[in-house]
């Protein structure tokens, strides 16, 4: 922000709370101040005041009739915690514009307004657009080649067990792991895919062996079971004719190819994605603070329930947003219901995410627009008492709400501070 935030001393009469736009408070009240003006806010509002802003709480008495004083007049953060604010600072007395006489608050260095202090709750709570879908797409290829008979339908939830598609009707059913199925599995092989394949067999009750890497004849004995439940030829091996490993259920977004196309293994058959519900948006990285992994919210989905449920991840890397007018560097979150199956509506919907953030209890605040920065560095509230003024100075701690927390001496519930006119 440049300007005038420096100037010469004048008349403490002359003060005004200007409207016209300054720079911008980044993310919920952080951003530097200009010269003069007190150093800088931290994001969130928080914190220490690096030196030449430094905080302090003593009295500030009556004012010198000969000077003239930096005010900065915020206006009231919009909507929600994090969101900018416009700064501005003091202009030119009027005898300095040429202007008139002003009216009889001005003439006695009375505020146009005042705002009482309060004392209660204050959050920094902050809502957000998200988008309601599923985590994980990945492609399912084909294992055998041949004829494909039959594949699971779009929207369709596949578990453990549960065939993805057939190929000359014989179906490949899911199981859960990491590894891909790239090989057909007997007796004497090892490694991390035997053992994923030894994890579902005893989830599914084929038991009798040890779950390890090796793949033995009591493998190859459960094996035979569970191809006997399925109507298999009991052969006591496995591969990729007859079960595709991926992470977890999937849900099938869409099929690549259809029933009577030819496949082959490696060729694509399905896109598919994790089962469970999510919502995700984007934030500036400004606010990222607010949506820390862990950080719990409330999701109101397009028909107006509203459930419960956490931020489960929060992307590593920034990137500017799709609007061109707005290029501001963001950030990816993820949110997770804390009751998947409760949630109901089309994916790609959109969907708002309440940001719970961080509460400060029993505090006393201000509205953000009442701060002034004095002309010695740190920030005050014009106190307005038995129809005079004085200025009051005052640490700052957390924005949210279109307020601030304040403390300082003499700071109490009740008091009156100078706010713009409305």
């Amino acid at each position: 922000m440049s300007g005038g935030a420096t100037g010469g001393l004048g008349s403490s009469d002359d003060r005004s709370r200007p409207a016209a736009d300054g720079g911008e408070l980044p993310g919920g009240g952080g951003g530097e101040l200009p010269a003069g003006g007190g150093g800088e806010l931290p994001g969130g509002g928080g914190g220490e005041l690096p030196a030449g802003g430094g905080r302090r709480s003593a009295r500030v008495g009556e004012r010198p009739t000969a000077r003239r004083r930096l005010v900065l007049a915020l206006a009231a953060i919009v909507a929600v915690a994090g969101g900018g604010a416009a700064v501005t600072a003091l202009s030119a007395p009027d005898d300095e514009r040429g202007g008139g006489s002003g009216s009889a608050a001005d003439a006695k260095g009375l505020p146009p307004a005042t705002a009482p202090v309060t004392r209660g709750d204050l959050s920094n709570s902050s809502q957000q657009d998200g988008t309601l879908g599923h985590l994980g797409e990945r492609k399912i290829n084909a294992g055998p080649a041949g004829v494909l008979t039959w594949v699971a339908p779009a929207g369709t939830v596949v578990e453990r067990d549960q065939r993805l598609y057939e190929v000359e009707g014989a179906p490949v059913r899911l199981m859960y792991g990491s590894e891909p199925m790239y090989r057909t599995l007997k007796t004497g092989d090892k490694g991390k895919d035997v053992r994923q394949l030894e994890e579902n067999l005893a989830a599914l009750g084929y038991v009798g062996f040890d779950v390890d890497e090796e793949y033995t004849a009591k493998t190859a004995a459960a094996v035979k079971r569970w191809q006997k439940s399925h109507d298999l030829k009991q052969t006591g091996t496995v591969g990729p004719d007859q079960i595709a490993f991926a992470g977890s259920a999937v849900r099938v977004k869409e099929a690549g190819a259809a029933p009577g196309d030819r496949v082959a293994p490696g060729g694509p058959v399905l896109t598919v994605t994790g089962s469970e519900r999510v919502v995700q948006f984007k934030i500036p990285v400004s606010e990222a603070e607010s949506a820390k992994t862990g950080t719990r919210v409330k999701i109101r989905l397009p028909d107006g329930t509203e459930l419960p449920g956490k931020v489960s991840a929060v992307g590593k890397t920034a990137s500017a947003g799709e609007d061109p007018q707005d290029r501001t560097p963001k950030i990816s979150v993820t949110v997770s219901f804390d009751e998947p199956r409760k949630v109901r509506g089309i994916d790609q919907s959109p969907v708002t995410v309440d940001l719970t953030g961080e509460t400060r209890r029993d505090v006393l605040t201000v509205p953000v627009n009442a701060l002034l920065a004095l002309p010695g560095g740190g920030f005050g509230v014009q106190v307005v008492e038995n129809g005079t003024a004085r200025d009051l100075a005052v640490e700052l701690g957390m924005f949210g709400q279109g307020r601030v927390e304040v403390s300082g001496d003499g700071l109490r519930e009740g008091m009156k501070v100078g706010v713009p006119s409305a």
